[in-house]
């Protein structure tokens, strides 16, 4: 006999909305897998911890309306990783009061973003932001007033909060990254089909490997199961822009691992 599934909460990214579920949710409708979809578009100017508690509150809701108490998934995009995070590493942490069977995530900054350090950079930083600037950031965007930005950037106090809590061993970590396999400039035409990697010592690269918004080596999560998308090279054949960052959550490939995810649930390594 089949365990009946369990809810996922679904957490959008940084100047995202719900809406990038919309070829998810679907999947999960016929799967009769049940969600609950965190929308934080209203919190000009909240913070991370404020979010992630937010976060915290929706859920408890959704477990009052629902009558549900056990153990749920989280289906995170982009800095919408780094908020449950937050929430179940930092705010919860050793107290463990938040049920989670696995958090999936889709393209995150688990180390911090190189593209927000390169936002607050005097020299390169406008230059980034006029390519990106609606594709990827709002017009009239300044990072400098940003307070997710900062809160990304490697070497915030977000991000070393993060490092000192580490992943919890009762949770599955799934992270669902791309790269541009096949170097095709139509991957993320703002950059020629690469993405910005801040390097160790402050400088900064072009990669093909990341999703033209993430470079996987800000996604490697130590104790995270990775899986580098997409499998195939021939898929970029017929439309290579579904695996940039920006339309990750939507890409066929990504929805169907992520409802495998959900319905195999964690893998037992013990």
């Amino acid at each position: 006999m089949h365990s009946p599934p369990i809810p996922v909460v679904l957490v959008h990214g940084w100047k995202s909305h719900p809406g990038i579920w919309n070829r998810l949710t679907p999947r999960l409708n016929e799967e009769s897998i049940p969600f609950w979809s965190f929308d934080y578009t209203s919190f000009n100017g909240a913070s991370m911890e404020e979010i992630a508690g937010a976060l915290r509150d929706y859920t408890a809701t959704q477990r009052d309306v629902q009558g549900y108490a056990g153990s749920i998934d989280m289906v995170c995009h982009s800095i919408g990783s780094c908020i449950a995070r937050y929430l179940l590493e930092v705010l919860d942490g050793s107290a463990r009061r938040e049920q989670v069977r696995q958090l999936i995530a889709i393209g995150p900054p688990n180390n911090g973003s190189s593209l927000a350090e390169l936002f607050c950079d005097p020299v390169i930083g406008p230059e980034i932001t006029g390519r990106l600037c609606g594709t990827f950031v709002p017009r009239n965007f300044d990072p400098a007033s940003d307070v997710i930005v900062h809160a990304c950037r490697p070497g915030s106090i977000t991000m070393a909060a993060l490092r000192k809590a580490g992943i919890r061993p009762d949770i599955r970590y799934r992270v669902l990254c791309a790269e541009n396999i096949t170097r095709t400039p139509s991957f993320f035409p703002c950059f020629d089909g690469k993405t910005c990697e801040l390097q160790p010592d402050g400088s900064w690269c072009m990669t093909y490997a990341g999703d033209g918004i993430v470079p996987l080596a800000d996604s490697v999560l130590p104790g995270a199961v990775i899986e580098v998308l997409p499998v195939d090279p021939a898929t970029f054949d017929g439309d290579a822009a579904q695996y940039c960052h920006i339309r990750l959550p939507r890409a066929p490939e990504v929805v169907d691992r992520v409802v495998e995810y959900l319905r195999c649930g964690p893998v037992n390594t013990g």
